[in-house]
């Protein structure tokens, strides 16, 4: 096989050098055939001019060198007047991208002009296909003091869920993060988004707090200022309820002030629990609640819970009773129970008493969170510390409002706005939140996040509302009908005592005998307060316990 193979390279070898010996003749002849022909030229113009052969080669390619400049010189005028008159269409191909980048036709055939600018945002961010567009007659762009609003129509069969579970993408392509962007849908057309894009980081710069007025007109309950300027808040706190967390110095409780002032306007008439973990967080409003503890103590939450779990079961108790005599059910007054440093009541001293008291409390708190809003009970709970085991989880979970100022991780953040927030559509993380402007939260309310900060009322505007609110409950006990309870009010107010004993209490009210255990029992049955202790440790009862009753109703 060896000897065959280079027996056949030998064989192809002879021919090419063959080959390459006759080119080498041709090309020989060729040349001795062309000097034949250029003597023959020169003697021919030698013998038409007379000149001698020296003269008549330099004449010659004298006469060549110009005829070639000539040629040179034409050739180069015509190339750069054709480049010329050819720059316009380049530069129309350059630009056609940025005006006209994608064409497509409309339902009668003709062609249609794409906004350069969203369509390829949406392209890169993959909002939309690359194959789609944003046309440019669907798009309105309109300033506003903080940035821009755009206004437009998403391709056939996207919607603007394209762009909100992209939001992060998009607003990276103009340039800004997350906070910089909010997202509006439309109630006609699933199609349409109406996208902000902030041109300075959000609330750079404050609003004013909002007048009477505004809160009285919008259409629920304000929280704070979203990155516009318009109010921002949730539809209703009926059957709701929110929890919010934030590290500390960040303004929660600035923020719930600014939320229980707005009840007082928008709700009117409630009944208000105040429970303040912070003892002087809260004081503001102590004179229009029905019952005001500042202590940081789970025994006092406890009581509490007690007392409105209480509620909660003698309005369940008339709801049954409504619907066995096929009859409405019965509207109840609201009740707000709130909740300044949430995370201190849930713990435990380390002692199995300890321990104890606090399971029933996580139990109780439950209970009540979960059962309460049928029955127009609704919490709010605030925490400085969202740590994972601050709150316990069966409590956590069911608060339907969500909200988390600045906080330092991601992680932290799960524990007040819920463990898979940031798998929802278009989240906020709230670690990306400008520490330096205290107030800012993300509110999580019907599956939707919204970047705000709350209000700072004055302590002469949040005076005034209280001062109202009194002034309307005093009028109430005043015309509240002749009861047993507003008998032992009016008698301790006209005595000017805020504290009475059972067994001088027990007799004005017609109770007598002599075991003073029962006579304590049946006054507490035609009151509907249980008894407590003066300051002597002697029980008794006490004319704000009294005065809540019968504010509170039921």
């Amino acid at each position: 096989m060896s000897k065959i193979t280079e027996g056949g390279g030998v064989g192809k070898r002879k021919p090419q050098a063959s080959q390459r010996g006759e080119d080498a003749y041709g090309q020989l002849a060729g040349a001795i055939g062309g000097l034949v022909i250029v003597f023959g030229i020169l003697a021919a113009i030698k013998d038409r001019l007379g000149l001698s052969w020296p003269a008549t080669v330099l004449l010659t390619a004298g006469l060549l060198v110009a005829l070639g400049y000539l040629a040179w010189k034409v050739r180069t005028g015509v190339i750069r007047r054709w480049a010329q008159g050819a720059q316009p269409a380049v530069t129309l191909v350059q630009e056609a991208p940025a005006q006209v980048q994608d064409q497509a036709a409309d339902g009668a055939g003709a062609a249609v002009e794409a906004h350069p600018e969203l369509t390829a945002k949406l392209v890169t961010a993959g909002a939309i296909g690359k194959d789609e567009l944003i046309r440019a007659d669907e798009v309105t762009i309109t300033p506003v003091p903080t940035g821009k609003r755009y206004d437009f129509l998403m391709p056939e069969g996207r919607t603007y869920a394209d762009v909100e579970k992209r939001l992060g993408p998009v607003a990276g392509m103009f340039g800004v993060t997350r906070l910089h962007t909010k997202l509006e849908r439309s109630r006609q057309n699933e199609r349409r988004v109406q996208l902000l894009v902030l041109d300075e980081p959000p609330f750079s710069r404050p609003f004013p707090a909002p007048t009477r007025q505004q809160i009285e007109a919008f259409d629920g309950v304000p929280f704070g200022h979203d990155v516009i300027g318009e109010l921002a808040g949730v539809p209703t706190f009926d059957k709701a309820s929110l929890l919010a967390g934030g590290m500390t110095q960040m303004g929660k409780t600035t923020f719930v002030n600014g939320i229980i002032t707005c009840l007082l306007i928008a709700y009117g008439d409630f009944d208000l629990y105040l429970l303040d973990g912070k003892f002087c967080g809260l004081t503001r409003f102590e004179k229009v609640a029905v019952r005001y503890e500042a202590s940081d103590s789970p025994a006092v939450m406890e009581s509490m819970l007690d007392e409105l779990n209480g509620r909660v079961d003698r309005r369940y108790s008339k709801i049954q009773e409504a619907i066995r005599n096929r009859q409405p059910v019965p509207k109840f007054k609201p009740v707000f129970f709130i909740v300044d440093e949430a995370a201190d009541f849930f713990a435990d001293d380390g002692t199995p008493a300890g321990k104890e008291q606090a399971r029933r409390v996580a139990e109780k708190a439950r209970s009540l969170v979960a059962k309460a809003l049928e029955s127009g009970i609704s919490t709010v709970m605030l925490t400085q510390r969202p740590a994972h085991n601050a709150i316990p989880v069966m409590v956590r979970d069911q608060f339907l409002y969500r909200m988390c100022l600045y906080v330092a991780s991601e992680g932290t953040a799960k524990v007040a706005l819920g463990d898979t927030y940031f798998e929802t559509v278009a989240p906020i993380n709230p670690a990306l939140l400008d520490s330096n402007i205290k107030g800012q939260a993300v509110l999580f309310a019907h599956g939707v996040s919204t970047l705000i900060r709350g209000f700072n009322f004055t302590d002469e505007f949040i005076w005034k509302v209280v001062d109202e609110v009194y002034a309307r409950q005093q009028k109430v006990l005043a015309q509240a009908p002749v009861s047993p309870l507003k008998q032992a009010i009016d008698l301790m107010q006209s005595k000017g005592v805020d504290f009475m004993l059972t067994a001088e209490l027990a007799p004005a009210l017609g109770i007598t005998g002599v075991d003073m255990a029962q006579c304590g029992k049946k006054l507490s049955g035609l009151l509907g307060v249980s008894a407590g202790k003066g300051p002597k440790g002697v029980r008794g009862y006490h004319l704000a316990d009294l005065t809540a009753a019968l504010m509170s109703g039921s």
